[in-house]
């Protein structure tokens, strides 16, 4: 299964080691799904990331390492085809448009409702929890 990640669900597993977007993130090297990504929205993880409130224990070295994790094991998709507008938050189209360049399953997203009618693409919504239990991780 091949997905993509919002950046709501990266910034809540760097931000708190409970909860599903954590244990979504921890299974990232497992091979059990791939992720997409594009250089927008890498741009968008690093952006989010550096300005937001994490833990004083994660440095912006810790960052930088992350997301190069993220650039190293992500199948870099390339945009030709732009979809926009078409979400209610426009400022999400560029993660509409990396799932459909790539083929994505699924967008897995906190904010299910910023994602309305992508499933026009045959393209699914999911929360890490829903995620997570359609991998059988839990239950």
């Amino acid at each position: 299964m091949k997905i993509v990640i919002d950046t709501n669900v990266v910034f809540a597993a760097l931000k708190s080691q409970r909860g599903a977007s954590f244990k979504l993130i921890s299974l990232l090297s497992s091979e059990r799904f791939s992720i997409a990504i594009s250089v927008p929205l890498v741009i968008e993880y690093e952006a989010i990331l550096k300005r937001g409130r994490l833990s004083t224990a994660i440095t912006e070295k810790d960052i930088a390492d992350f997301i190069d994790f993220f650039c190293y094991i992500g199948d870099q998709q390339e945009i030709f085809f732009l979809w926009r507008p078409f979400l209610p938050d426009s400022g999400d189209d560029h993660i509409l448009e990396v799932a459909v360049a790539s083929n994505c399953d699924a967008i897995v997203t906190y904010n299910k409702r910023h994602f309305k009618n992508v499933e026009k693409f045959g393209i699914r919504v999911l929360d890490p929890k829903e995620f997570l239990i359609e991998l059988g991780v839990i239950l």
